[in-house]
This record gives C-alpha cells, structure tokens and sequence, in this order.
C-alpha cells in the first residue's frame, strides 16, 4: 500500500504562514489578471507537506477551477526522472558513466561534427565518442533545433528530429546522422541527449521507456497519475494554456497528451500532478528512499547532484551564475552571484510549459510549480523560489 506524504502546518516546520499566503495572493492575482490561466504550488520541508495550493483555471476555454490534483505538461522535468532510470541501472552494473553511447546505440559510432562555414557546415571526425557521462549532464555536442539558428540548427530542424510520429529508436539512429555542434565533453549544451538515454533504458532493460518508468519508478513510488499520455478517465484533469499568449498574442500548442504516444521522448514527454513529482523529489530528499521503497543509494543521489563540469562552459541563461550541472539536474555551486536565493549543493530543473521544481538538502526542503504558461515560465521559475525561501522562517 503506497502511503500519503505526510503533511503539516507550515509554523511546524519552520515556514512562515504569512509568507506563504503572500505567495498564495501573488499567484491568485496574476490568474486573476490573466497572465497566467492557473497554477499549483507544493511546498515541503523536513519530510513534510506544508503547503499545496491551487489557483486561477484549469482549462481557460472552460473557466473551470484549477484542482490541486490537475495534470500538467512537465516537458524537460521528465528529463530528472530519466536520468534516475538511467543510474538504476548504473547500479545494477549493466552499463558505465564512461562506456561511449555506441556500445548500445551503434548508430552512434560515427558521429561527425559540424563546423559552420557560411550558410553550411563543414564535417569532421569526433575527437572522443560520446559517453553516457556525456549525455547526462549535456557536454554529448547534441542540441535542441530551437536552441539556434545555426545551419546545424535547421539540419536539426529540416529533420523533423522532434516529430511525433516516430519511435525512440528511430529519432535515435537519426540523431546519430545529425552533425555534432560541439566536440563531446568539450561545451555544455541543452540538448536532445536525455532522448537518447530513453532509448538507452529500452536497450538495456528491453523494455520500452514507458513501461520501465512504470514498473521501476513510478508505481513504486506511488506516481499513479504520471505517465506519457492520459488516459480518457482523467482529460477532465488536464491543465491547459491561453489559446494565445496574453503578453505577445502568440499561438500557443503543447503536446497532445490524450493519445496513447508512440514517441515516448525521455527528454520531455511526461505528464504529472504537482503531488506525483512530490513524491519524486521526497525519494531525491530522501537520498534515493521514499518509505520502504528505495530506487537509488545514497552515494548515487550525491554524485547525480554535485557539478560535474568544473571548467566547461555552460549557456547562462539556462545555467544562472554560481551554478554548475550535474547528472540530470542544474546544481548550484556558490552562495551567491545568481538573481535568486538557494543554498549550495540545490539541484533543480524547468518545463517548457513554465513547470519548475528544486530540492534543497541543507534546508531540508523541496517545492515545485506547476504551470502551463510557455512565455512566462522564466518570470515564475524566480518568482516561485523568491518567495519560497522568503517564507524560511528557522
């Protein structure tokens, strides 16, 4: 029998009540105001639940009241959740952080990178192969066709690399034809690297992500509503956009999650509850444990969140000041230098769609927001933390 989280009031653990509503009167206001359609807000400290909130709408079109149980879009969110798969099976000794991506995927053996000459692009041999290491902290050389405008960039984008219609098999052996943008292990760059970890739990567990997610993490965990779609019993659950965003009037689409996915993209296809990834983050908090279950041991969380770029460039306006990046997660490094509070050694990471959540070890805290607004996840990702840690009262 899975367990409820435990829950308390916020005094209890050493939140301010009255911060907390602050946060509460911020979040209503902007729903309020249309700048957001709604949100849900989870925040807990010493292993309990202090504060789960809901605002604004569920569904715009509808003008139905958000629930605290609605269903998000979490996009690059599910990236932390592979990079635990992955690790699970580091543990099991079935693969090495150092063994090279083509030991498994072979397509992977020659790749090429691409140095850009004009309106093209010249090709070369990789000076190392990618390794796993490479593809878990984001130094593979892979990027994301909307991270550029390079040529590089729209071979990634004239490829369709995101499409829908295809398998994790079948992105992978096309990725692997991509040209590189980057030497591995030479820059970070925010890429499609944790797709390429789908396909290398399916490889090596002979399964498909989604069932492996299911048996080994989520249902284990209590994670009963997070899957790669929703199943018809819950789309009067799922959280929705504005039709367009109210700021910029931009069209806004995301995933349609009410279909069975064929493409089960471990870099961004999940859909979840604020309290699922609650209980994701208590089992991170609890240095791999939830109750009796374990997924991971305690020395594999400590090497998944310390930095593991050290001298390596990162891009700043995903990796702030004072922040490093470790194995599926941004950790931060120094107390200081970036726009927002946080402790040394935190690790978080964000969703396309504006959902965001960090765990704090020193605080003994971890939150997450969840939102489906694409244009202002930057603004809330800061606002949230803000005014999360403004509530620490001791």
């Amino acid at each position: 029998m899975i367990e409820p989280l435990p829950t308390a009031k916020p005094e209890e653990v050493g939140l301010s009540e009255a911060a907390l509503e602050r946060l509460s009167a911020a979040l209503n206001e902007r729903a309020a105001n249309g700048h957001i359609p709604g949100a849900v807000a989870l925040v807990a400290r010493h292993g309990k639940i202090a504060y789960h909130q809901a605002f604004g709408r569920q569904d715009p079109a509808l003008d139905k009241p958000m629930g605290t149980d609605a269903l998000f879009r979490i996009y690059s969110m599910t990236k932390s959740i592979v990079s635990v798969a992955v690790m699970m099976l580091w543990e099991e000794g079935r693969l090495l952080l150092g063994d090279p991506i083509a030991q498994y995927i072979p397509a992977f053996a020659n790749t090429r990178v691409g140095t850009v000459a004009g309106d093209g692009y010249t090709l070369a041999a990789a000076a190392s192969p990618i390794t796993i290491q490479d593809l878990l902290r984001h130094t593979s050389g892979l990027t994301y066709e909307f991270r550029g405008t390079s040529p590089i960039h729209k071979a990634y984008g004239k490829a369709r690399i995101g499409r829908l219609n295809q398998s994790n098999a079948d992105q992978a052996a096309e990725l692997a034809g991509l040209p590189l943008l980057h030497q591995p292990g030479t820059v970070w760059e925010y890429s499609r690297s944790t797709d390429v970890l789908g396909r290398l739990v399916e490889v090596v567990s002979g399964q498909t992500l989604g069932a492996f997610l299911k048996e080994r993490i989520l249902a284990p965990l209590g994670m009963t509503d997070t899957g790669f779609s929703v199943p018809e019993a819950g789309h009067d659950r799922i959280a929705e956009p504005f039709a367009k965003d109210p700021e910029g009037g931009m069209d806004i689409a995301l995933l349609d999650i009410r279909r069975p996915a064929l493409f089960e993209s471990g870099g961004g296809g999940l859909v979840a509850t604020a309290m699922d990834y609650g209980r994701f983050m208590a089992m991170l908090l609890g240095n791999g444990k939830l109750g009796a279950t374990r997924l991971l041991g305690r020395k594999t969380i400590e090497l998944m969140t310390s930095d593991h770029l050290g001298t390596i460039a990162g891009s700043p306006d995903l990796l702030p000041p004072g922040h490093g990046f470790g194995l599926g997660f941004a950790v931060r490094t120094r107390a200081g230098m970036a726009p927002f509070p946080g402790s040394v050694g935190n690790y978080y990471w964000s969703g396309m769609a504006g959902t965001t959540f960090w765990v704090d070890p020193a605080e003994r805290l971890y939150a997450v927001l969840m939102i489906q607004a694409p244009m202002q996840r930057e603004y809330y990702r800061v606002l949230f933390r803000d005014m999360v840690y403004a509530a620490l009262a001791d």
